[in-house]
């Protein structure tokens, strides 16, 4: 059983064999405490086994209760109940969005957990004008938002190739996806946030009002508030997208291509890159979804190379600047050094290319693959090694894509903010590289969690200067290092405004004072 598994099994048993020697509250107690509170929600008691779900699959740590909340005012009495009940208390309080977290990040052991879902409101506003924004709920998805703002011929500028999650989960992560180099992760495209703190106090911040609380929180893991609201800037959306795939057979050109791109003035909307790795048949795989610019080549392409890359890129559109387009896709295209045979492309509306991934998620729910085990690695690889990092992990760690997709794509770091908590590498150009399993028959958790650890070892032996995104550390020694000279900025903010440690136990980054269990188990 490798690290990660382990981890979990000894945390489950030092739990219930009596580990925690602070003081507990029993939980008839702690039912009754809370359930004499003021409440517009409610709180359950009683079968609260999706709380200790996630979409990784890999831990179940039940709360004692789960908050239905019915305005930010019940968010805010429970942790401020949780706040007075004073360092000797272990109990402790996780939001959970759409319960996306991979390793039990919004999962909250004999705690609370709040369902920020419940917190919807008919309150989502959207303000055209000069610089439009919509104001919505922390608990809102994505992909609601989306069909609100549509409804003004707007849209948020910055996507997560996913939109079925919570405003406040990707915000307290980054927010990543094909449209980052351009417009930054989602916390750069934030004009103010309104926050519940670990003591329980409801604070309005923006970049010009309680501007550390701002910062803190995008990014910050939930470890210094929960968001229960969010302003997000819009732009004017467009009507179509023309979806386009080209395969490489050498990294350096598919890297090189890719950078060229991100640094133009006049590029595509959208730039993502895929490893595919030993499989066969991919073009046949793309023409159920799009059409090959030369048919004949494309049915006789083939190649002998284990390893190849996929780049895909969009150009928005509407359908009276068509014309336009072709124009400025072919004149990119032109500069690019693809495989001819491979350029694959289709026109799709802005929403169905947006909400691309949810369709793959109702056909893997058809078939009973969705809710499986997903030991996911994201990580950011600097610019200056990722060639290094590739042709160990491509060519020698990983024999297959291992029942998953692997992204591979480079931002700009200057459209990252560096005042907010999430960690980056240093220089202008870095990659985002996730690792998608399923852990389906041979590619179980323990083969794909010891994959996982074997490109970890490789970068930190081989100083990649690898960050994590989505971080899953286990002792406070991994964390320092993953914070580097931010730790002390970190840990600072946290006992501003989580002295006692009641937010985002999950993460596993701070301990409640009371609390015995070591960070290293």
């Amino acid at each position: 059983m490798k690290q990660p598994v382990l981890q979990y099994l000894k945390l489950f048993l030092l739990l219930g064999l009596g580990g925690v020697t602070a003081m507990h509250v029993p939980k008839q107690d702690v039912s009754a405490s809370l359930g004499a509170l003021s409440l517009d929600g409610h709180f359950s008691f009683h079968d609260l086994s999706a709380a200790a779900q996630d979409f990784g699959s890999l831990s179940c740590f039940p709360p004692v209760a789960v908050l239905h909340p019915g305005s930010v005012a019940d968010i805010a009495t429970t942790v401020r109940h949780v706040f007075l009940m004073g360092e000797h208390s272990t109990l402790t309080v996780a939001a959970r969005g759409h319960g996306h977290s991979l390793y039990g990040q919004s999962q909250a052991v004999g705690g609370i957990v709040i369902r920020m879902e419940s917190l919807q409101t008919d309150s989502m506003k959207v303000h055209p004008g000069v610089l439009p924004y919509v104001d919505a709920s922390g608990g809102e998805l994505w992909i609601n938002v989306l069909n609100e703002t549509l409804k003004y011929g707007l849209a948020p500028k910055s996507w997560t190739d996913y939109l079925h999650l919570t405003i406040g989960g990707t915000l307290s992560n980054a927010g990543v996806s094909g449209q980052t180099f351009r417009h930054g992760p989602q916390i750069s495209n934030v004009k103010e946030l309104e926050i519940v703190t670990g003591r329980g106090d409801v604070v309005t911040c923006s970049p010009q009002q309680n501007s550390n609380l701002f910062h803190a929180a995008l990014g910050g893991l939930g470890q210094f508030g929960i968001i229960t609201r969010a302003r997000i800037a819009l732009e004017p959306a467009p009507q179509m997208v023309r979806w386009i795939r080209v395969l490489y057979l050498d990294f350096a050109s598919f890297t090189e291509d890719q950078e060229m791109l991100i640094s133009a003035q006049k590029t595509f909307d959208y730039i993502e890159g895929f490893v595919i790795i030993n499989k066969t048949g991919i073009l046949n795989n793309w023409r159920s979804s799009f059409n090959p610019q030369d048919p004949v080549r494309a049915s006789q392409f083939k190649t002998d190379k284990k390893v190849l890359f996929c780049l895909e890129m969009t150009k928005n559109f509407n359908p009276e600047e068509a014309d336009i387009m072709e124009q400025e896709v072919n004149a990119l295209l032109s500069q690019l050094r693809y495989t001819p045979a491979s350029l694959f492309h289709t026109d799709v509306t802005y929403i169905e290319f947006l909400d691309r991934v949810h369709s793959s998620e109702l056909k893997l729910r058809a078939k009973g693959l969705w809710e499986v085990p997903h030991p996911w690695l994201n990580l950011i690889i600097p610019r200056s090694t990722i060639q290094k990092f590739a042709t160990k992990v491509f060519e020698k760690i990983l024999k297959d894509n291992n029942n998953g997709p692997i992204l591979i794509y480079p931002v700009n770091k200057s459209r990252w903010d560096n005042r907010t908590s999430v960690v980056i590498p240093d220089g202008e150009v870095f990659y985002l590289v996730g690792f998608l399993p399923s852990a389906l028959g041979p590619y179980s958790i323990e083969h794909t969690l010891n994959l996982n650890r074997q490109i970890i070892e490789f970068c930190n032996e081989a100083s990649i200067g690898v960050k994590q995104y989505l971080p899953n550390y286990t002792t406070e020694a991994e964390w320092k290092a993953h914070y580097g000279a931010r730790w002390d900025t970190f840990q600072q903010r946290k006992n501003t405004y989580d002295p006692l440690a009641i937010l985002a136990p999950g993460q596993g980054i701070f301990q409640k004072a009371s609390a015995s269990l070591p960070l290293s188990l």
